[in-house]
């Protein structure tokens, strides 16, 4: 644990890149190939079930340090995260312990499972008092399910390859599926990972294991560019981008197994997509993705055709372990297949772009699997002009690919190219009215904000004025201890007042200086607080982007967003130009 102690400390403590990769080498040279294997798992965004809720590591930090819990909830929001709060106020400990972290995890934290509350901690307790801070930081996230790190996958695969001699992408190849859950990390795992080609590199695979999926990367350039910028349309292979879930149908040994991008076995989720995929030849895989597809009818009477239903519709599905009948019928489910990465058995991803489509068309030709079309136009121009269809038809624009290219590993352009050439996000104007800090180095910042629209339009100024001066003269809602996610902020009254009605939670979007401005703002406008949530007086306008937007009667306002950001603060709106319910409402029929 010492030494995973000091990687995360050395992690945490830079941005370069160079700094990190060198500092996991001297991890991977130092470690014991089962710690180091424990290591790799963690860093490459393997998450062990929660042992304990975090809220009760917390009174039980109380009780050790013997603090009141207001008196906590304080030091939390200096802070800003809970486990470095409960590392810094938990009295010192004695000896540290010289336990691996294999042993950490496999002899301590995993055996918690299933054990009495009072058990686990009487255990936890004596955990802590093996520690220093940075060993009891790094336990209480690990007991409470929550471990980060500011690394990347690519990174530690990278140091990895440096650290064993080998290819940094045979190295993703085998990594693929570390950190699924269904075997323990182990140093026969880890030494697999870094083994030579002529060891038996070829056998290191299982059976269902996946490809490393190759990513596209943003076009962010006026269609006029194009030309310039990628050469003749001739050369590019153009199809819509679908908002599903990105997976691998892996078919070998006669078994099918469906893996998403996140390196997620969900074979067991989506059973009509494996009967799909059943009768395929051994030895496919597949790219594509996963998505609800509905039959809607159109105009003429008893003309029916097939699109893509919204992403929310497919998260009914992400969610549930049990599939009934009603939820098969209400949610069914399709494949939409763009690439063909291995055929015969033989891995095919060095295969130009042009031949592996034409493989895949010949390979899917008959089958109930939908394979994503291909548009054809004379120039960009005519492409940005298709383009405008995106919303119309369920997709977020369109995905180029390179005919000549080769199936890359991540977001690289070395083997290839592809591009995601993406719509522009709805836009709508709202105002601020609930902020919280942030974590780790914003934890002093109130960066997580929560923005509201008019019910309805306001006459003009002086009843926007009238309506924000009646919400914060109001009390907080009845019985509320913080803000209920997607009420309105303090009633303002009467059936039919003019008010703010929340709708949507953002964190991202603004710099560093203009987060330092806007918390400025927070504090001279704050009305109330409720634990760590601030509620404003309303006095800014943001611009805010969202990919999509769907009626949701988990929120007050019936309606949810999604991947909502900052585009801008509005200081040239005022508060009665903010948009409203209807305008959102409006959204839905894009």
């Amino acid at each position: 644990m010492k030494l995973f102690s000091r990687l995360f400390a050395e992690l945490d403590a830079t941005t370069s890149t160079n700094a990190k990769v060198e500092a996991l080498q001297r991890y991977f040279a130092q470690a014991a190939p089962r710690d180091a294997a424990w290591a790799v798992y963690f860093l490459a965004g393997g998450k062990p079930r929660q042992v304990a809720p975090m809220a009760v590591l917390a009174e039980l930090a109380c009780q050790e340090a013997r603090i009141a819990p207001w008196l906590f909830d304080e030091c939390y929001q200096a802070v800003g995260d809970l486990a470095e709060t409960i590392a810094h106020v938990l009295p010192r400990g004695g000896e540290t312990s010289d336990l691996g972290l294999a042993d950490w995890v496999e002899q301590r934290l995993l055996p918690l499972r299933g054990l009495p509350p009072q058990e686990i901690a009487q255990r936890v307790r004596g955990y802590w008092a093996e520690l220093d801070t940075q060993g009891r930081f790094l336990l209480t996230k690990l007991v409470g399910g929550g471990f980060r790190v500011g690394v990347s996958k690519l990174l530690v695969q990278r140091a990895l390859a440096a650290h064993g001699g080998v290819d940094a992408k045979q190295v993703a190849q085998r990594m693929m599926g570390y950190t699924d859950g269904r075997a323990q990390p182990s140093a026969e795992r880890l030494l697999a990972l870094i083994a030579q080609a002529e060891e038996g590199a070829a056998q290191l695979r299982d059976e269902g294991q996946p490809y490393p999926f190759f990513l596209a990367h943003q076009l962010d350039a006026p269609a006029e560019v194009f030309q310039a910028k990628l050469g003749p349309v001739a050369d590019w292979q153009v199809e819509w981008k679908y908002d599903g879930i990105r997976g691998q149908i892996v078919k070998r040994g006669g078994a099918v197994w469906l893996w998403s991008r996140g390196e997620e076995l969900v074979t067991d989720r989506f059973p009509e997509i494996v009967a799909m995929a059943q009768p395929l030849p051994d030895g496919t895989v597949l790219d594509g993705e996963i998505m609800v597809w509905k039959d809607e009818p159109v105009e003429p009477p008893g003309t029916v055709i097939g699109r893509p239903a919204p992403f929310s519709l497919l998260q009914q599905r992400i969610g549930r372990k049990t599939l009934t009948k009603k939820v098969l019928q209400e949610a069914p489910v399709t494949f939409m297949a763009y690439d063909l990465l291995e055929q015969g058995g033989q891995d095919i991803r060095a295969v130009p772009q042009r031949e592996r489509r034409a493989r895949l068309e010949a390979l899917l030709d008959g089958t109930p699997f939908k394979l994503s079309p291909i548009e054809h136009a004379s120039s960009w121009l005519e492409y940005a002009e298709r383009r405008r269809q995106s919303r119309e038809r369920g997709v977020e624009g369109f995905m180029l690919k390179r005919l000549d290219a080769a199936y890359g590993t991540g977001r690289t352009k070395a083997d290839g190219l592809w591009w995601k050439w993406k719509i522009d996000p709805m836009t709508i104007d709202c105002v601020l009215v609930y902020a919280q800090a942030g974590h780790g180095r914003r934890a002093s910042v109130y960066t997580d904000y929560t923005f509201a629209v008019w019910s309805r339009e306001p006459e003009g100024q002086a009843e926007a004025d009238a309506a924000i001066a009646a919400m914060s003269a109001a009390g907080p809602p009845q019985g509320a201890k913080a803000p209920p996610g997607g009420s309105e902020p303090r009633e303002a009254g009467s059936v039919g007042a003019l008010k703010l009605v929340a709708f949507a939670k953002a964190y991202s979007g603004l710099t560093d200086e203009e987060f330092r401005q806007v918390d400025a703002v927070i504090r001279r406008t704050t009305l109330e607080k409720f634990g760590p949530v601030r509620s404003v007086r309303p006095t800014l306008v943001f611009e805010l982007g969202f990919e999509g937007i769907n009626r949701s009667p988990r929120h007050k306002s019936g309606i949810a967003v999604r991947f909502p950001r900052m585009l801008r603060i509005r200081h040239d709106k005022p508060l009665h130009e903010a948009n409203t319910l209807q305008d959102l409402e409006s959204l839905l029929n894009l």
